[in-house]
């Protein structure tokens, strides 16, 4: 059964730095594109950024320049480093993929920006 499981979100002041994690299981994610998505209360679920089959990368203008996406596909995990972190960060984490034309997410985890 594929799955997406997140990990690494916490409480970071701001300025501080966190790496999360979006670790796969049930398929191979070396070919499928791997997208980060937030969500903070009352508001919508937004694009943060993804990465390809082939590593290509995309960033939501506000993000650019402070966060990078990356993959390890021998650990089947796409991590998302967040460096420069700004209060208007902090929402929760999810990433996404789709498969064989189904879209999967995972369960998310806390991002807090705060001092």
């Amino acid at each position: 059964q594929l799955q997406l499981v997140e990990s690494g979100g916490g409480l970071v002041q701001p300025g501080g730095s966190l790496r999360l994690s979006c670790a796969a299981s049930g398929f191979t994610l070396d070919y499928y594109a791997i997208g980060w998505f937030r969500q903070a209360p009352g508001k919508e679920r937004e694009g943060v950024s993804c990465i390809s089959s082939i590593n290509s990368t995309y960033y939501a203008d506000s993000v650019k320049g402070r966060f990078t996406i990356s993959r390890d596909n021998a650990k089947n995990t796409v991590y998302l480093q967040m460096n420069s972190l700004k209060p208007e960060d902090a929402a929760v984490y999810y990433c996404q993929t789709t498969y064989k034309s189904r879209n999967y997410w995972g369960r998310g985890t806390q991002v807090t920006v705060s001092s």
